[in-house]
């Protein structure tokens, strides 16, 4: 029976990690705290039982986060990969307002009124009726115990989770959670500094090249010709005409360089954009003279970028207002807007970004412009706890120190069964994804570590389930 189990598991993992899924719907109120609306909608979520054991089996259940849930369930090759050896249903939950769940289709992000239900609160409520829904429609499923995965922005929702309904959740991996990156909890330099590290370690003339560009571009950008030949050399789609788009391409490059820091991993991927193993280290190679100057630096600097745009060599030009192609981005900006107010700053001296402040009134008037919203900076703290969590049980917060969230990450443990996992190589939920030969021994730790967290558990699950009434099991 083992060696048939050991066959199919290596059948099942051999197929190039081609994610097998059934695609599924239910419907939900669109919100769930009021008796004022009345609406409906359906959210989509995919699931695989091919290991599962439909007599008690767990149900392994990723929180969703701001994307097409598809991005996250092929993303997240640990789930996959523990599934037969724990003999679980493996369920992929897809947040509201993202991928094809939206609550009022092609108007969903058009008006308030329509969009007023976007918030972590309201899916969390959507992530336990769908769990119920489970339980009550699978048959062997009434007793199982359910883990939580999630990375980065899913990485919160998986520790919320447990924290706001335990009776849901049995345990909660969070990786990559930066639940502390509000106001108050955690100071606003932080990202730009962990960025900063991750490019002065491959190479301290690197980060020094970087920090030394800005000034060249606003050099160089003064005039007409300049910008035009900033445009011909950087290979911009549409060319720098003003002010504004010179703004716009500093923006750019600053979110490419934090994007490089976030999936920094140690083989090639292709989460955030097509890149090669240590990408950061190879971005680096092209910036190793922070003495040059004027348009030789930005030479260099164009190289270099090339890495990150055209990896693939498909791509003909950049396009500024994408910078990782990642869809929902209007989705999530609105969640910045009102409860994911997460303040970021730098002052081009413990950082390489040029000076910027966190104004949160300036903040708070743009927020209003586009969407007619003023930011509650503290509403995620008051909703669940900010620091003071130490009521918080059967949650590992795992955090790569290469990863910028970390900043904002739970960094050490909170309570006996709250523990903080550190993987010192690892960028952005490192650990949630498939293994590869070229993951650093932290990695590996951690993912063990995960497992006898996962095991215990279910096993605590089963003794709680075994101490019920027959009609209270589950």
């Amino acid at each position: 029976m083992k060696l048939l189990l050991l066959v199919l598991v290596l059948e099942f993992l051999s197929s190039a990690w081609t994610y097998q899924y059934k695609t599924k719907y239910i419907t939900l109120p669109v919100d769930h705290f009021s008796f004022t609306n009345n609406h409906s909608f359906k959210l989509k979520y995919l699931v695989n039982d091919t290991f599962w054991n439909h007599d008690g089996g767990p149900i392994f259940f990723y929180t969703g986060n701001e994307g097409p849930i598809e991005t996250f369930a092929e993303n997240t090759g640990f789930m996959w990969e523990i599934a037969p050896e724990f003999s679980a249903l493996l369920v992929f939950a897809e947040h509201r307002y993202y991928g094809a769940s939206l609550p009022y289709g092609n108007k969903s992000l058009s008006d308030l009124q329509y969009l007023g239900y976007l918030s972590s609160q309201q899916a969390l409520a959507d992530y336990v009726d769908l769990i119920s829904h489970l339980k009550m429609g699978l048959s062997g499923a009434a007793h199982s115990a359910v883990i939580a995965f999630g990375g980065s922005y899913g990485g919160m929702l998986s520790a919320w989770f447990r924290m706001k309904y335990p009776y849901v959740v049995d345990g909660s991996i969070a990786s990559s959670a930066p639940i502390w990156q509000f106001s108050g909890l955690t100071p606003c330099n932080v990202f730009a500094r962990i960025v900063t590290s991750d490019f002065t370690m491959e190479s301290e003339e690197c980060s020094k090249s970087v920090r030394k560009s800005w000034g060249e571009i606003d050099s160089i950008a003064k005039s007409a010709a300049g910008k035009q030949w900033l445009s011909e050399t950087l290979k911009l789609c549409q060319p720098l005409q003003t002010s504004v788009d010179v703004q716009s391409l500093k923006d750019w490059l600053r979110e490419v360089y934090t994007d490089l820091a976030m999936v920094d991993y140690p083989y090639a991927a292709n989460f955030l954009k097509p890149l090669p193993g240590h990408p950061i280290s190879v971005v680096c190679r092209s910036l190793a003279n922070s003495s040059a100057s004027g348009k030789m630096l930005l030479k260099m600097l164009s190289k270099g970028l090339n890495v990150y745009f055209n990896y693939t060599g498909k791509e003909k030009c950049v396009n500024l207002s994408n910078v990782n192609g990642a869809v929902g981005s209007d989705a999530w900006d609105f969640q910045s807007c009102t409860e994911m107010v997460m303040p970021m700053c730098n002052d081009g001296v413990e950082d390489m970004f040029e000076p910027a402040k966190w104004d949160l009134s300036t903040f708070s008037d743009e927020c209003y412009k586009k969407w007619k919203v003023r930011p509650q900076p503290d509403l995620a703290i008051k909703e669940y706890g900010g620091k003071r969590i130490s009521t918080a049980s059967n949650i590992v917060f795992s955090n790569g120190l290469l990863d910028p969230w970390a900043g904002g990450g739970v960094l050490l443990n909170v309570s006996e069964t709250a523990v903080a996992v550190l993987i010192p190589e690892g960028a952005h939920h490192l650990d949630l994804r498939a293994s590869d030969r070229a993951d650093p021994p932290a990695v590996r730790l951690a993912r063990d570590f995960h497992r006898r967290s996962i095991r215990r558990w279910c096993s605590e699950r089963l003794f709680l389930s075994s101490l019920a009434p027959p009609h209270a099991r589950g």
